[in-house]
C-alpha cells in the first residue's frame, strides 16, 4: 500500500498562490499515474489535475489554466501549483495513485479568503 503525505495548505487570499506538495513511499512512484483530488465541505471528493508517468497532464475545467501539476521521481513526490486563486477553491486537497480508491492520505487544508 501507499503511503502518501499531503503539505503545503494553507490560508490564502484570492488571487494568491500556494503550492502542495504529496511525498509517496512507494518504489515504483515512477510508474505510476498520479491525481490531485479536492473536496470542499458538503460535496464529493472530486479530481483536480493527473499526471502519467509519461508526464502527461489533464485538469478539471474548473482549474485549467490556473493549476500546474508537476512531479519529481527522485524524490517520489507530485507537486500541485495553485494560481489565482479563487474562494471555490476552498478545500481539503488529497493526492493518490490515479484509478485506486483507498489509501487516501490525511490530506491539507487550503482556505481562500476573498
Amino acid at each position: 500500500q501507499v503511503l502518501l503525505v499531503e503539505s503545503g495548505g494553507g490560508l490564502a487570499q484570492a488571487g494568491g498562490s500556494l503550492r502542495l506538495s504529496c511525498a509517496a513511499s512507494v518504489s515504483i512512484f515512477r510508474l505510476l499515474a498520479m491525481g490531485w483530488y479536492r473536496q470542499a465541505p458538503g460535496k464529493q471528493r472530486e479530481l483536480v489535475a493527473t499526471i502519467t508517468s509519461g508526464d502527461s497532464t489533464n485538469y478539471a475545467d474548473s482549474v485549467k489554466g490556473r493549476f500546474t501539476i508537476s512531479r519529481d521521481n527522485a524524490k517520489n513526490t507530485v507537486f500541485l501549483q495553485m494560481n489565482s486563486l479563487k474562494s471555490e477553491d476552498t478545500a481539503v486537497y488529497y493526492c493518490n495513485v490515479v484509478g485506486t480508491n483507498r489509501g487516501w492520505g490525511q490530506g491539507t487544508q487550503v482556505t481562500v479568503s476573498s
